[in-house]
């Protein structure tokens, strides 16, 4: 088994390690939802408060683990799989960091979540950015309008697009850390107008292709 997936695995581990390690010292019910200023709106049970984010970084982990061996075009995933892989560890780092802020902020230590989370979302789009670049055409990984499915030039054309994009809203999801009332904004907004703009742009790439023929 790769050292990546291992290390994934690993990160899932941890989760569930901390969920029972901290469950004796948690209210019976915990924050579970914050609002867009980092305040806490939504409650759940213990059990589910604790354990339902593992479970879904389980879940997802297997998801990855299949999307190469079911994909149609899982020749072109062994193109990239080194960065999918990495890309695996990052999205259940993502994850694991989320579940850590949700127990400390249970366990009754104050902060801004908004805030906090910007340098997570941050670092996720970046490397969203780095995996889109080298992503060959695929029906699981990337950006699967019709017009890149149709064409492996067009894919191509909008993943470096894409990519860079997806990269510039990372580091403009960093900008919560130092602006925390407008952190919910620096990460939404930008990665909402990008994808916006990435699926006219693989329309327009594919109409401008088309008429080349």
């Amino acid at each position: 088994m790769k050292k990546s997936i291992i290390f994934a695995l690993l990160i899932v581990l941890a989760s569930f390690g901390a969920s029972a390690y901290f469950y004796p010292q948690m209210p019976e019910t915990v924050a579970s939802h914050w609002d867009i200023n980092g305040e806490a709106n939504g409650y759940m049970s213990k059990f589910w408060g604790l354990f339902l984010m593992p479970i879904i970084s389980l879940a997802i982990f297997l998801f990855f683990l299949a999307i190469p061996k079911i994909d149609p075009l899982k020749s072109n995933i062994e193109k990239f799989r080194k960065y999918f892989d990495a890309f695996i560890v990052v999205f259940l780092l993502f994850f694991l960091y989320v579940h850590l802020l949700t127990v400390v902020w249970n366990l009754g230590v104050g902060f801004n979540m908004a805030q906090l989370m910007s340098p997570a979302f941050g670092v996720l789009f970046y490397y969203c950015g780095v995996l889109m670049e080298k992503a060959k055409q695929n029906w699981f990984i990337g950006f699967r309008t019709p017009w890149t499915i149709s064409s492996a030039e067009v894919w191509d054309k909008t993943h470096r697009v894409g990519g860079a994009l997806f990269k510039i809203s990372g580091i403009i999801a960093l900008g919560g850390l130092i602006l925390p009332a407008a952190a919910f904004y620096l990460v939404i907004f930008p990665i909402l107008f990008f994808s916006l703009y990435i699926t006219v742009y693989s329309y327009w790439e594919y109409k401008n292709t088309a008429r080349k023929l």
